[in-house]
């Protein structure tokens, strides 16, 4: 029997995940965020083959034009993988975005991240909150000496709290290592 631990249900477009929901299968798209044709195309072909929710780099303002695009070409919710600078993570909000992927801690202050917030909530956008072993924060590779599973819980944590703190709840949490045991345990 599969032991799933009981999590509230987000929306994502009209994708249900959580809850009693199958898991969904998600992939990303590498084609290069230059090349819209190449962005378009490849989305096809992931949603052809039975992809749910697709994930797009929105590397700078400029790029998330292509979520516009996308949400005319494909009917699969798209999410935004943002780094660093909150404004494009509400550019891409306001081109269409079904999902936000951030590290709160990279967006900067809490008035970025609140900011952030008040518009993914105004508009019923998840936020994502990715936690890679890659990119743990210094003081928790300084307390754990290595990306321990407990570090990536601590970060986890904490980025979770900077959003309940916004009364913000429509979250969605994904931990990751190149550990596989670091990640199932995490």
């Amino acid at each position: 029997m599969l032991y799933r631990r009981k999590t509230k249900e987000i929306c994502i477009g009209d994708v249900k995940i959580g809850a009693q929901n199958p898991i969904a299968i998600q992939s990303m798209l590498n084609a290069p965020s230059t090349d819209k044709r190449a962005i378009i195309e490849q989305a096809h072909r992931l949603s052809d083959a039975g992809c749910e929710i697709i994930r797009l780099a929105a590397v700078d303002v400029a790029s998330v034009e292509i979520f516009r695009d996308l949400r005319r070409e494909i009917r699969v919710p798209l999410v935004a993988d943002v780094h660093f600078d909150h404004r494009i993570a509400i550019a891409a909000i306001e081109a269409g975005a079904h999902k936000i992927r951030i590290n709160p801690g990279n967006i900067g202050s809490r008035e970025k991240v609140a900011e952030l917030v008040r518009v993914a909530r105004e508009r019923h956008v998840p936020i994502r909150i990715g936690v890679n072993a890659g990119s743990l924060e210094g003081h928790l590779l300084a307390k754990y000496g290595s990306p321990t599973p407990e570090a990536l819980v601590e970060s986890a944590l904490s980025h979770i709290r900077i959003l309940e703190d916004l009364d913000f709840s429509d979250t969605v949490v994904s931990i990751k290592a190149s550990s596989v045991k670091n990640t199932i345990l995490a």
